[in-house]
């Protein structure tokens, strides 16, 4: 199997460039280029083309290769379908927003929470990523960007040209962070000290794992938290999200409300509002019903969050429906009447299939 220059140590790579007889001072140029996210030897220009060749024959630069690239009709959203070097597939998304670059990292390669309205727990979890695997998204993500500078997709919608850095993170991607928190902690460790992105730039959503939710506690680091909550009730939960029957609701949101109260940060509730099509084919309310709004309002009320509304995004093996549009707002008002502070969340990419709920592992063997 061939090495990952980018996992090499500085001393490392010093010795595999001089014991192919080159010059030291070449490991500097190519961890240059590594740290920019070069994704093939063939960019890196101030490298001799005899030895670019050589490398592609010996090497690969990043722990992840890019096997296809998705964009959005909109031009806002770019989905990397990405491989690696043991032959998993992950997928990554970046968002070009007004307030800046967003880009949605995976954290593992599949998923094992059995959520039964998602699509990227649907063959089950291969193995955690490393924390180089992680922010290797993010380098392909910074790459696409600053190659994309003269482009008319790199002009945000505030109009600023320049605009080509990763600004944001949000691990929401395939997996659960917090069932490989130690390698998702090294990944944000590093992408705050070596990218510059701010500790409250960055976000980490769990379908809630309480003994890792302890560990950000302990790790002490004031970042945003999300719960994937998408039911006010542990009966109801139950039936969806699998992870309920270990963890409740009370136990998750205790230790939620905890690293939030330590941070002074909103706590961020994600709720996909799910129907289901009764035997006239009409939908049905499933957790989106004006009695589970006044729930969520009883499990929400006086404390510092903010619910984001997500209406389903449409899986092909899974049985729901989403709401209409007014189920949704009817939803968000009774909500805000309560006294919570309620978003219904834009969705990007759902006609590339990045939408949330909608990454999946064999989504790129399926389409290559």
């Amino acid at each position: 199997m061939k090495p990952i220059l980018f996992n090499f140590t500085d001393a490392e790579l010093e010795q595999f460039i001089t014991e192919l007889g080159q010059p030291k001072f070449r490991a500097k140029q190519i961890r240059d280029w590594l740290n920019r996210g070069a994704p093939d030897f063939a960019s890196m220009k101030n490298i001799p083309d005899a030895l670019r060749q050589h490398l592609d024959n010996i090497a690969y630069t990043l722990p992840v290769r890019i096997i296809k690239k998705l964009e959005s009709s909109d031009g806002e959203t770019t989905k990397f379908l990405l491989e690696l070097n043991d032959g998993e597939q992950i997928e990554c998304v970046l968002m070009r927003t007004t307030y800046g670059n967003s880009v949605c990292v995976s954290s593992q390669a599949g998923y094992a929470m059995g959520c039964k309205f998602c699509a990227s727990t649907l063959l089950g979890l291969k193995r955690n990523l490393t924390a180089n695997e992680i922010y290797s998204q993010i380098l392909v993500a910074q790459w696409e960007l600053r190659g994309d500078i003269t482009s008319e997709k790199s002009i945000r919608p505030n109009g600023d040209a320049n605009n080509n850095d990763v600004s944001h993170i949000v691990i929401m991607g395939t997996g659960e962070p917090l069932q490989n928190t130690e390698n998702v902690i090294n990944f944000i460790e590093r992408a705050n000290s070596q990218m510059g992105i701010g500790w409250r730039r960055i976000t980490v959503s769990t379908c809630g794992i309480v003994p890792g939710i302890e560990r950000l506690i302990e790790w002490g680091r004031p970042i945003n938290l999300a719960i994937s909550l998408h039911a006010p009730s542990d009966e109801l939960r139950s039936q969806i999200m699998p992870i309920n029957n270990k963890y409740k609701i009370n136990d998750v949101m205790d230790a939620a409300w905890r690293f939030t109260d330590l941070h002074n940060r909103q706590l961020m509730i994600e709720y996909i509002l799910l129907g289901r099509r009764d035997d006239n084919g009409e939908t049905v309310l499933y957790n989106a019903t004006l009695e589970h709004a006044e729930q969520l309002i009883k499990l929400l009320h006086g404390k510092n969050c903010m619910v984001n509304l997500i209406s389903w995004n449409a899986v092909d093996e899974r049985d729901f429906a989403s709401p209409s549009g007014n189920a949704v707002h009817r939803f968000q008002d009774t909500l805000i009447k309560g006294g919570i502070h309620t978003r219904i969340r834009r969705e990007r990419g759902t006609d590339i299939g990045s939408a949330c709920g909608q990454l999946r592992l064999n989504n790129a063997r399926k389409q290559i």
